[in-house]
């Protein structure tokens, strides 16, 4: 586990405004997640940028195509030095992931259940299981297909961490600091409660980046892990 768990999501519309978020960071993040947004306005140039200054980069393009496509998808992604990429969990998809990768150091990580995701969104599409064990299903095809971790709610942290067991990654987007709004997560905790129940990463975004003073606020974010963590 790295000593800083915190992944800043830039969640944001323009590379200026990533590079700003960064600027204001400074050494205090090392890790940022770019996701759909940043990836559409920006491309594979802003990975490479963060990449150029010595930040690791977390591609949360969750991928679900064809497997010929994830495949090369992940062949390509794999040459430019990211850290993670997030695929679906679909059997088919993660072990075209695996197939793509090619030994290269890029880790491989499979989406479970969106964290903005309710049981009503989950029958919506036709499964009646809970939550909760959908992302066992999940995780134990993830297991099976070889990827190298998972990304799931904190809350099913605990279940997750048992099927993984200690070697694999578990990054767990929906974390918010006591009293800090939800927004659209439905599936939320503590980032001291998601590392208490395995978590090796978390993914913060709004609670950072719209803070008025976002590097005040990680700072505050990871002594508030630190802290809690100690007395456990």
């Amino acid at each position: 586990m790295s000593d800083n768990p915190i992944i800043v999501a830039l969640d944001v519309e323009s590379a200026a405004e990533a590079r700003a978020l960064v600027r204001q960071l400074g050494s205090r993040i090392d890790f940022y997640k770019v996701g759909m947004e940043l990836y559409a306005a920006a491309g594979m140039d802003i990975v490479k940028e963060l990449l150029d200054e010595g930040k690791r980069v977390f591609l949360d393009l969750k991928l679900y195509d064809i497997p010929e496509t994830v495949k090369r998808t992940v062949a390509q992604v794999s040459r430019a030095g990211a850290t993670f990429l997030t695929v679906h969990a679909v059997s088919s998809v993660m072990r075209a992931a695996v197939d793509g990768r090619n030994g290269n150091g890029l880790k491989l990580l499979a989406v479970t259940v969106l964290t903005s995701f309710g049981q009503a969104d989950l029958e919506d599409l036709g499964y009646t299981c809970e939550i909760s064990e959908m992302v066992k299903i999940r995780t134990r095809q993830a297991v099976d297909a070889g990827v190298d971790g998972v990304v799931a709610s904190p809350l099913e942290a605990v279940a997750v961490r048992k099927i993984l067991g200690p070697g694999r990654i578990l990054v767990t987007p929906g974390v918010r600091s006591e009293g800090r709004a939800r927004a659209d997560q439905k599936r939320v905790a503590t980032p001291a409660e998601a590392m208490r129940d395995g978590a090796n990463y978390l993914v913060l975004g709004r609670q950072i980046t719209r803070a008025a003073d976002p590097a005040a606020e990680s700072e505050r974010v990871l002594d508030e892990i630190q802290s809690t963590m100690k007395m456990s």
